[in-house]
């Protein structure tokens, strides 16, 4: 477990200093108004994409985790915390949707 939190760390430091890297690039200058407009309306069909997806994805494992848990009441200790898991898994990829359609944006 140690291991694993240490890798983690080191990880979360390496990203934290990439992305700094990657905000430092130029601006990307006389890029014309129709194309900001289209690149806010990718944004925001990619943000309404992962949002309606990690529900349906959320939905569909917390109706499977409440229907296993109804067949079998003594298994919810072994149901939940894989559950949780999977619903912080799916809310991920929607946050990173989020990060990317923010980078999108502000980069204009």
């Amino acid at each position: 477990m140690k291991k694993f939190l240490t890798v983690m760390m080191l990880l979360g430091i390496f990203v934290s200093f990439s992305f700094g890297i990657a905000m430092a690039a130029e601006e990307a200058k006389g890029l014309d108004s129709p194309v900001k407009q289209m690149v806010a309306l990718a944004a925001g069909f990619g943000i309404a994409i992962a949002a309606f997806g990690g529900a349906l994805g959320q939905g569909k494992s917390i109706a499977s985790a409440l229907d296993g848990i109804a067949r079998n009441p003594g298994a919810a200790g072994k149901i939940v915390t894989p559950m949780i898991i999977g619903l912080a898994m799916i809310e991920s990829l929607v946050i990173y949707s989020l990060v990317v359609s923010l980078l999108l944006i502000f980069k204009l």
